[in-house]
């Protein structure tokens, strides 16, 4: 899962998770594409608002898929 997957599994759009999380949406979407990466201690709060577990937040997506 990736954090775009993970964001679109949860049904949230860049600008809610950004509100939800009290970061502009252009962070999201940097961490989207992996320009940049929040936080390591922001994980936990950011995959309990995708619905997800930190691991599953950082597996490769190929990872994910072969499970």
């Amino acid at each position: 899962m990736s954090f775009l997957s993970a964001r679109k599994k949860s049904g949230l759009s860049q600008v809610a998770a950004g509100e939800r999380l009290g970061v502009a949406a252009a962070a999201v979407c940097q961490w989207e594409t992996g320009k940049t990466y929040p936080d390591p201690r922001r994980l936990p709060e950011i995959a309990k608002l995708y619905g997800c577990t930190v691991d599953e937040l950082l597996a490769d997506e190929q990872q994910v898929s072969e499970s």
